[in-house]
């Protein structure tokens, strides 16, 4: 899942991002509003972190301007402005959430991942995917009572399709929302993604969860993978 930054503090920025990208996301940062509203309008984020103390656009002008265009990102405001009328005026602007600094990265990352399932209208924790389960909460596939040992980014490539089940998912759509680095073109990276995931969670013999479309990208059809 891709996470925009808006935090001037080099110090936070640099926490916070290494501890996104431990868990799998993939993560853009700015300093400066007039720049992270940009980034903001230019690509498609699953949901901004955004401070309120902003040089060049404070973080209430910046979220104001994106929700008068029609952006309907979830946005949370991580700030250390802590009075009811500060948290009020944030979520009556627009905000998704509000989280006071300073705080534990444990709760902005269950944060985070609430407004993930959100912007992907999920309501349960924990979803069925074949014989598989996917707990969104604590980032965990599971057959049965056996825990399948994914490495970060391979989980989020099978959290994105499963939220987006049913629809086709290009490979761009999995770089961009995926991969910090930049994929070449031609590049076969998210290919090996996805037959390295099919190892782990396909039962030798039966038809895949995650079915290629030849050219066009990957799905996992809404009748949940049976085989």
């Amino acid at each position: 899942m891709r996470i925009l930054i808006i935090e001037d503090s080099e110090r936070l920025q640099r926490s916070i991002t290494m501890g996104l990208r431990k868990e799998g996301f993939k993560v853009d940062v700015s300093g400066d509003g007039n720049e992270g509203y940009l980034l903001a309008r230019s690509f498609d984020y699953d949901v901004i972190i955004l401070d309120l103390m902003l040089p060049g656009m404070d973080g209430i002008t910046l979220l104001t301007k994106l929700r008068q265009v029609k952006n309907p990102v979830n946005v949370l405001i991580l700030s250390a402005k802590d009075t009811v009328e500060d948290r009020v005026t944030g979520l009556q602007t627009g905000a998704d959430d509000y989280l006071i600094k300073p705080f534990a990265f444990e709760e902005l990352l269950a944060r985070v991942q609430a407004l993930i399932s959100r912007h992907y209208g999920v309501k349960q924790n924990v979803i069925e995917v074949a014989d598989l389960t996917l707990d969104i909460s604590r980032r965990i596939v599971r057959r049965g009572e056996d825990l399948i040992d994914l490495p970060p980014r391979e989980y989020a490539l099978f959290e994105l399709l499963v939220l987006e089940r049913g629809k086709l998912i290009s490979r761009t759509k999995i770089e961009e929302h995926i991969y910090d680095e930049r994929v070449e073109p031609m590049s076969n990276v998210v290919d090996a993604a996805i037959c390295s995931l099919r190892k782990k969670i396909d039962i030798p013999g039966n038809k895949s969860v995650i079915q290629t479309r030849r050219g066009m990208g990957y799905i996992i059809d809404k009748d949940d993978g049976q085989p």
